[in-house]
Parts: structure tokens; C-alpha cells; sequence
């Protein structure tokens, strides 16, 4: 986008009209080619971040698998002392 309204004004404009005119234009495109690398650097860290969040969902999913099984084993061990402990407390009564 230029700063005057026609061709003819910017062919016959001073040099320095001129000059900021077409610093204005590299400007611009020097920001929206910033903007462009800054969206791909955005992405590229979006898509790191997502891949390591699934992975951090897939070892808590693990995990709970995990702690389910142990906390069903414990309520069997516990199940298991505790029928220990009534046997050897109605021995003991019976003696």
C-alpha cells in the first residue's frame, strides 16, 4: 500500500516521498514475513507440546492400571491376614 493516490504523483514525487514510500511497503513485508515465521514457530511448539501431553496421558493411564492392580492385590493380602488372624484367634480360644 502506497502513501499517495496515483502513479503519476509517485513517479514525479521528491526523492524522499518516494524513498518512504517504498520503506513503508519493505516494512510491512518485513513484519508479515516475521509474523509468518512467528505463526510457524507457535505451531511447530503447539505440536510439541501436544505430543508430549498424549505421552504424558498414555504413562498416567499406566500408572492407574498399575496402582489398580497393586491396590487389589493389597485387599487380598489384607483379606488373607485377616483370615489368618480370626484362625489363630479362635485357636487360641479354643485352648
Amino acid at each position: 500500500m502506497c502513501c499517495f493516490s496515483s502513479q503519476y504523483d509517485t513517479l514525479y514525487a521528491p526523492l524522499s516521498k518516494r524513498h518512504n514510500c517504498r520503506h513503508l511497503r519493505l516494512s510491512h513485508l518485513k513484519r508479515r514475513k516475521r509474523m509468518i515465521e512467528v505463526k510457524a514457530q507457535i505451531k511447530m511448539k503447539n505440536l510439541k507440546l501436544y505430543m508430549e501431553n498424549q505421552t504424558i496421558i498414555e504413562q498416567n493411564e499406566k500408572l492407574r492400571k498399575q496402582a489398580m492392580l497393586l491396590h487389589k492385590e493389597n485387599q487380598d493380602l489384607m483379606s488373607q491376614l485377616q483370615m489368618k488372624l480370626s484362625e489363630q484367634n479362635i485357636n487360641t480360644n479354643n485352648n
